[in-house]
């Protein structure tokens, strides 16, 4: 291979995360709707007898799969196979970012309306165990709790120190990582759905 060979390939190339091809890809939506003449934001309950995180509270979305065209696909499908509502009911989506977890996950956010009234929803009872809303004004008003977890590198027993510099006493890297918290009433929000709310109200503000 030549200079030009790579300046060619370089020149066609779209820069992406470099390991992309190892993260699972899932998506989510910011839902907003209009409750008592304000905007709401929607989240959902996780079902109590689902394997991952249950309780916890999440906005809608989930894994793309192999029939999604696009990840704007996955939240709106998965929008609503959890909520009970049709496409139609998902309106000007719009995509807002992406994070990539420290557990290997690219999430891609959108941020959709719901045009329908919390009647029309007829939760999928599998994965959600209670729907809820908050006004956005509550956010815009509120700051979240800081809290941190440590997070460090353990290799296994067949890593080969032996062949790097300082062998076992190698110094991998430790990580503070927040963790956001908001209180509505009873119900405590925190987690990746807490990160990215809180990105969301920091950038409309």
């Amino acid at each position: 291979m030549d200079l030009r060979t790579i300046q060619d390939k370089l020149a066609t190339h779209t820069p992406s995360i470099i390991g992309d091809e190892s993260l699972k890809r899932y998506s989510l939506l910011i839902p907003l709707m209009e409750q008592h003449d304000e905007l709401h934001i929607l989240f959902e309950v996780r079902s109590y007898e689902m394997r991952r995180q249950p309780g916890e509270i999440c906005f809608p979305g989930g894994k793309m799969d192999g029939q999604d065209s696009s990840t704007q696909v996955t939240a709106i499908r998965e929008t609503s196979e959890e909520l009970g509502i049709s496409f139609k009911q998902i309106k000007n989506v719009q995509s807002y970012g992406y994070m990539v977890s420290p557990f290997g996950m690219k999430v891609d956010v959108y941020v959709g309306f719901l045009d329908c009234k919390e009647e029309s929803f007829y939760p999928n009872k599998d994965e959600v165990a209670a729907l809820f809303t908050v006004p956005l004004d509550y956010f815009l008003k509120t700051k979240p709790e800081l809290h941190y977890v440590h997070m460090e590198v353990v290799p296994e027993e067949s890593f080969p120190t032996s062949i790097i510099p300082y062998g076992e006493n190698y110094q991998f890297p430790k990580r503070r990582y927040e963790e956001y918290f908001y209180h509505y009433h009873e119900r405590v929000i925190w987690g990746l759905t807490a990160r990215v709310l809180y990105d969301f109200i920091k950038k409309m503000t």
